[in-house]
This record gives C-alpha cells, structure tokens and sequence, in this order.
C-alpha cells in the first residue's frame, strides 16, 4: 500500500475533520521511518512542537479507529482500515503537499523571470558569486537546486546547510573553518589533509586558503560549485561572522589575481541582510550578483492555480481570490498551502477566508509556531506587537528586526519595518496582550 492511498484512508476516517499541514508532514515522514529530531531539522519547527503535533496526530487516528495508534504501530493500522473506507482507488497523484524545497521534476515550480536564466548565467563567470536573499520559505533552496542542475555535470557542487552546524562550532573560527574543510572534502570524496595545512603561526584564514587552494582546488578536474545555505546563522555569531565574511569576498576576488581561484563558483543564500560590522571593501555582500526572490505576482498565481486544476467559477470567486492574496501576498508558500487545500480537500475560497486568522485556519501549525517562538522571545514579541497595531511602518532596534525579518514576520522599509502580510496582522494582533 502506497503512502497516498495511506493519506486517502486518514482523509476518510476522520472526516469532516482534516490533518493540519504539518500533521500530513508527520504523517508523510514518519511512513518513511524519520524520527521527530529528524523531520525537525528538515522543516522550520522545532523538535519538541513536532512531538506535540505528533502526539495530536495520534490520538486523532486512535479516536477514529477505536484502538490506540502510536507512531510505531499506525502502519499496520492504517492498513487494516483499507477494506472499511472508500474511494483509495480514486487517488490523484499529482498534488505535492507544500514540505521543504521543490524537487526538480516538481509541477509547481514556477520560474520568476529573468531570476532563473540570470542566475544559470552569472554560475558559469570565473570564480562567480552569486547571493541569493529572501524570507523563510520563499524558494531560496528550489532555486538553488535547480541552478546546480542546470550546469549539466560540467561542474562538481558543494551544498553545505548551516542549520547543520553545531553553535559550539560556530562559535569558534578554528573549528567551524575545519568543519568547512572537512566537509568539502567529504562531499568530494577526497581524503581530508587539513592537519597537513593548518599552521596556527600563518593563522587560521591563510591556513584554511592555503587548504583549498592548493590541495582541494588543485586536484579537482573540473570547477567546483560551493553552496552555503542558511547564511544569515553565522551572523548571530560576531566573532566569527567578522573573519569568515570577509573570508568569502577575498577567495571571490582572488579569481582576478591567481588563476586557480576561478575553479571556485560560490553561492551564498541568507534571509535577512547582515547586520554585522564590516568594512565596505571586505564585505561578500557589495560584490557578485545580488538576487533578491520576490513574490509571486499576478500571472504567477494564476499559474499556479491552474496547475492546481483551480477552476474559479464566477466572479465571487475571483473577488474571494483577490481578497486572499490581499491577506497573504504572493509569499509562495502561503499561495501554495491554499492552492493545495483548496484543491484536495473541495474547500470553498469563502470557508478559507472565514477561518484565515482563527484557531482552525489551514495556517494554524505555521501561525502557532510564530506564536510559541514569540512567547519564548518577549524582546520580538513585544516589538512585533508594536508593528501589527501601528498603521505605519516602525522602526526596531537592529538586531531585533533581523531576527523578526529572518523569522519571514515583518518586510523592512529602510529602517522601519511592517508585518510582511497582513495574515500576521490579523492573527497576532489580539495574541501578544500580555507583553
């Protein structure tokens, strides 16, 4: 039995209800035998929410079932009650529920000209930079894996996360620039010699250039792409953030003097602007091509709602449609997570509208988990709460609007700030009495 068929058999068992966005993400990566550690890191909720919408899940379908589910034995379960519900042969594959990056054969990207053939263009200059930069969610790391297939196999790629490092490393320059190394190495499959190269007297950058410059670089028969995604973390880090940034720029303007260095094509993706202090001619972020992805707009909707097979009937209709993308922009994600209920589940432009900013909007695991983030952070949410009840733009200390802006909860004007949709105003509007 297939996980869709599975999905089918969960839709039928406990309607009228439906699985919130997150419970299918549960549901989907659990069946693939994930822990909750694991579906945390590859989604933007923390480990311990997921055990709770986990736990919520389960006792959905013990409720619907009339005998206890857990997630060890909801497989077997949930196969059982495929003789006692119908309609599992009447299955479309042809949704993707909105979890993480875009595959590359996926339907429901949709291209944002001239981003894409700009960026498959800047990739193939010498000792290229390109910098990608938007909200969470917004299809930083889509873009990127379709960059990267675009050269073809001319070129061999680094993709490194940092939401995979540990903060003691970042923390520290020597060992998140070995961590560096040592991971281009590993997704190279070349021995890693870093101890051979590291000489503490020369210092740590001169160290970790001299590593790639003449050992990873000059072995490799082909230019090597390196992908750094999750960039703005580092910046948390001061120290750090203010030898390795400037690190970056050096190694890209090193392709004008050594020839060598032009093997090296970088790739930098952040969600805010950094806000750590760097002299003008050191910093990464005045040089190289600056994409910025911005939402959807117009046509771009409505391509999508076609690949959703949406077909809005009257003029009610599309006066509901305008009015959702006048709540929550052409931020993709939020555009696809109503494209997808609407499409899978028959629900109505009216009913999504209704519930958009209660308790039971398709948007609740996501609104939630801002919330719990807020609460465990009273200095943002008190500056947030000031920018959802003023009319106006307002202007927020710096290191507060970086984290807000990264969170993807306000846009910046300059140096003032406003809810990045009014879905945000809406919600927490009436949420954050108590700060």
């Amino acid at each position: 039995m297939t996980l869709e068929e599975i999905l089918v058999i969960v839709d039928n068992l406990i309607q009228p209800e439906r699985l919130t966005t997150l419970q299918e993400i549960i549901l989907r990566q659990c069946w693939s035998g994930k822990t909750y550690q694991q579906i945390a890191q590859d989604s933007d909720y923390d480990a311990d929410y997921i055990r709770v919408v986990g736990s919520r899940l389960w006792q959905i379908l013990s409720d619907a079932c009339a005998e206890k589910v857990t997630k060890n034995n909801f497989r077997a379960i949930l196969r059982q009650q495929s003789g006692k519900t119908k309609n599992v042969e009447n299955i479309s594959l042809n949704l993707e529920l909105p979890d993480g990056s875009l595959p590359l054969k996926s339907n429901f990207y949709i291209e944002r000209p001239p981003i894409e053939s700009s960026c498959y263009n800047g990739i193939r200059q010498p000792g290229a930079l390109i910098r990608i930069k938007a909200p969470s969610n917004m299809g930083k790391t889509s873009l990127l894996t379709r960059i990267l297939s675009a050269q073809n196999y001319q070129y061999h790629s680094v993709r490194l996360d940092l939401q995979q490092v540990d903060n003691k490393i970042l923390n520290d320059l020597n060992r998140f620039l070995r961590w560096l190394c040592a991971n281009i190495c590993s997704q190279l499959g070349i021995e890693n010699l870093i101890d051979e190269y590291w000489n503490e007297d020369l210092g740590l950058k001169v160290s970790c250039t001299a590593y790639m410059q003449d050992y990873i670089l000059q072995q490799l028969d082909k230019p090597l792409i390196l992908s750094l995604d999750q960039l703005h973390l580092i910046f948390e880090h001061t120290d750090v953030a203010q030898e390795f940034l400037p690190l970056l720029r050096f190694w890209h303007e090193e392709a004008n003097n050594i020839s060598i260095w032009q093997k090296l094509h970088l790739i930098v993706i952040q969600s805010t602007e950094s806000y750590v202090p760097l002299n003008f001619n050191q910093s990464p972020f005045n040089v190289g091509l600056p994409i910025v992805l911005p939402e959807f707009n117009a046509q771009q909707i409505d391509e999508l709602a076609q690949r959703h097979q949406l077909k809005l009937q009257d003029g009610k209709d599309k006066g509901n449609l305008k009015l959702l993308i006048e709540i929550i922009g052409g931020h993709p994600y939020l555009v696809r997570l109503a494209f997808y209920h609407l499409a899978k589940y028959n629900l109505t432009l009216e009913q999504l509208l209704k519930e958009i900013s209660t308790e039971t909007s398709i948007y609740r695991d996501m609104l939630l988990h801002y919330l719990a983030t807020l609460y465990k952070n009273p200095s943002l949410a008190t500056a947030f709460k000031q920018v959802v009840l003023s009319e106006d733009a307002v202007k927020l200390e710096s290191f507060v609007a970086y984290k807000l802006e990264s969170l993807g909860l306000i846009s910046l004007q300059g140096d003032e700030a406003a809810p990045s949709c009014q879905l945000y105003r809406l919600y927490f509007r009436d949420r954050l009495n108590q700060f």
